[in-house]
């Protein structure tokens, strides 16, 4: 069993939990990246003084961050007021309880020093929040890419492998959009005043321009979706015997991970129905939650927007009775004074007045016109019959998916053995076009109670050619 809170780490978090753990989360970012950031200076490591020079700015800035009510630690002592001793009890914390740790350089024979593993994991996490997104949405863009790489001649294991994590990047964007939403929405609700929701709602839109933009038009789960199904249905159907095999030994080497999460008897065809299961995830689920997020988010800041007018509105209405009130309270002299400094603020005021002969009715004949052109125009019978036709034409040769997943239950149940393809007798063209969807309407249909095993035997008919499949009852591992 791997124990966390052990050894040096048995007390891992207690700089988080001191009275002035906004000083060391802000250490803890500035040290991420100084060391692993964008512009981490790899050619120098971070001896003692480089440390202290990286950490002293940020004393400074957050020195008067202290948590009053918090219990007496080194933290807040009297030493701590001196931004010198605040920055070498810092340091002498995050050494202490398993942030940082030390190593020798044997070029330059001096100590440095570097994150360990857990510090440098949580550090980046304080590091990635403050941080402001850099991904260009292009995750459901590269899982399709992906898949039409591994679909060529050169591609191989890794393609795919490409596509599973551009497939779980696309769920991770979508519930970061989902969890920033809610938290403004939070907010929101906490401050209801305008002033200070003004600059996250600002922020809001340079996101959405940014990020959110890309994220419902090109980069959208609902336009990639089909096109990334094809691809995984060619994937399923169009490799042969030599380069399933070639792909199916390379997960092995390279996915260990699948290897050990996979059920089924190939890790090919596991990989395939995890990104087809991630990507309808993101299209069904997270998307419209995403969406639904979003417009509750805008509804609320509209709302608060014309409260406060209104609020503003009635402000200015009252003002007239205000000034009437006070006019009442005053003899005439403080009457001509007030009155003289409301003509001053008021004098720059121009009113105008609408010309009443600009207005003009309309005419009966005008009035009858736009009515006749809001009216419908009636379909005439010759374009109904073309459009009845058209879509006649259209329905005749689709069937159902979950019209053919309920026969072969039937079938299932009747002979209570598997079903080959192979089996199944095209005697009329709706026979036909069933055997050739009946592997797309198991692996779409509703109950996930269907399983389409590839054979390696293929069916050979006058008709089609293509793989042999099994079609039985899910089994329970």
């Amino acid at each position: 069993m791997n124990v966390f809170f052990d050894a040096e780490r048995l007390k891992f978090f207690r700089p988080l939990s001191s009275s002035r753990r906004e000083l060391v989360s802000a250490c803890l970012r500035a040290l991420f990246e100084r060391l692993h950031g964008p512009a981490a200076d790899y050619a120098h490591n971070l001896n003692r003084d480089a440390l202290k020079e990286l950490i002293s700015p940020v004393v400074r800035d957050y020195q008067s961050a202290l948590d009053t009510e918090a219990d007496q630690d080194e933290f807040n002592t009297a030493e701590a007021g001196d931004p010198q001793q605040l920055t070498a009890t810092v340091i002498r914390a995050l050494l202490r309880d398993g942030w940082l740790e030390q190593y020798p350089d044997r070029n330059g024979l001096v100590t440095v020093f570097r994150f360990s593993r857990p510090g440098k994991l949580f550090a980046e996490a304080f590091w990635a929040l403050h941080r402001p997104s850099r991904s260009r949405q292009r995750n459901m863009r590269g899982c399709r890419n992906a898949l039409e790489a591994a679909l060529s001649e050169r591609g191989d294991a890794h393609d795919l492998v490409d596509a599973y994590e551009y497939a779980e990047k696309v769920i991770e964007d979508l519930t970061d959009g989902i969890d920033y939403l809610q938290e403004r929405i939070r907010h929101l609700m906490q401050e209801a005043t305008v002033h200070s929701q003004w600059d996250d709602f600002v922020e809001f839109l340079d996101r959405f321009q940014r990020d959110y933009s890309k994220q419902l038009t090109a980069d959208s789960a609902t336009l990639n979706r089909q096109v990334i199904r094809q691809k995984i249905e060619l994937l399923r159907v169009s490799l042969d015997n030599q380069k399933y095999k070639r792909v199916e030994e390379q997960l092995q080497d390279i996915a260990q991970w699948a290897v050990k999460e996979h059920t089924g008897p190939s890790v090919f065809e596991w990989l395939l129905d995890r990104i087809d299961d991630i990507v309808n995830a993101a299209c069904d689920t997270k998307q419209p939650t995403f969406v639904r997020a979003m417009d509750t988010y805008i509804r609320r800041i509209t709302g608060l927007v014309q409260q406060s007018m209104m609020l503003r509105t009635g402000q200015n209405r009252y003002a007239y009775l205000n000034v009437i009130s006070k006019l009442a309270e005053r003899d005439k002299t403080g009457q001509d004074k007030l009155l003289q400094a409301i003509g001053e603020q008021i004098s720059c005021v121009e009113v105008r007045l609408l010309d009443p002969s600009s207005f003009k009715l309309r005419s009966a004949t005008q009035r009858r016109k736009a009515a006749t052109i809001s009216i419908q125009p009636r379909a005439s019978r010759a374009a109904r019959l073309e459009s009845f036709m058209k879509r006649a034409e259209s329905e005749a040769f689709a069937v159902a998916n979950e019209e053919l997943a309920s026969k072969l239950r039937g079938d299932l149940r009747l002979f209570q053995h598997p079903i080959r393809l192979s089996s199944l007798p095209p005697e009329t063209a709706r026979d036909l076009i069933s055997n050739m969807q009946a592997v797309e309407a198991v692996r779409n249909t509703k109950g996930r109670d269907l399983t389409a095993t590839r054979l390696p035997g293929r069916v050979e008919n006058e008709f089609y050619s293509g793989y042999d499949y099994e079609f039985d009852f899910k089994r329970d591992l």
